[in-house]
């Protein structure tokens, strides 16, 4: 597991630490998806699982949702250990955002960014924090990484009308 860290925003790290694991499934690319989330507060041992899913969608689009939506449910500024088995996610945050927003939201071979609104929403929350990059193997016996793609897969299906 590696760890990369971005900070943004200005001053201190906040003082609130939490640590988020995210998971997209698809059935189908595009088909019905799911995406989940776990928001634990290691100081408290708290947890919170969101998960909710699409009938017509992409696992990208998945995979982001997952981290859009455990962000914006943190009420305060943090710094977020995120955990996820999306290089795409990732890679977007931490390497190619800067470079997408530079060029008018275009990649360096001059093509529209795919799922811009999504990433425009999640550039956007994770302006408040500051973020820690973890990339984990997926389907590797990482049980929070196990439970989050527990819950999408759950989700998807019911998107599906499983």
């Amino acid at each position: 597991m590696g760890c990369r860290v971005t900070k943004v925003g200005g001053g201190d790290e906040p003082q609130t630490k939490v640590e988020l694991y995210t998971d997209g499934a698809c059935s189908g690319n595009p088909g019905p998806g799911g995406w989940a989330y776990i928001l634990r507060h290691p100081a408290t041992s708290q947890e919170k699982e969101g998960s909710g899913g699409d009938p017509a969608t992409t696992n990208n689009r998945m995979e982001l949702q997952a981290v859009i939506e455990g962000l914006a449910i943190l009420t305060r500024p943090s710094t977020v250990e995120l955990f996820s088995d999306s290089k795409y996610v990732l890679d977007g945050l931490e390497k190619w955002i800067v470079g997408w927003k530079k060029n008018g939201w275009q990649t360096k071979s001059r093509q529209p960014v795919k799922n811009r609104d999504l990433w425009e929403r999640l550039d956007e929350l994770k302006g408040t924090h500051v973020v820690k990059f973890n990339w984990v193997k997926g389907h590797a016996q990482h049980p929070e990484n196990e439970r989050a793609d527990t819950l999408a897969v759950a989700a998807r299906d019911a998107a599906a009308g499983r």
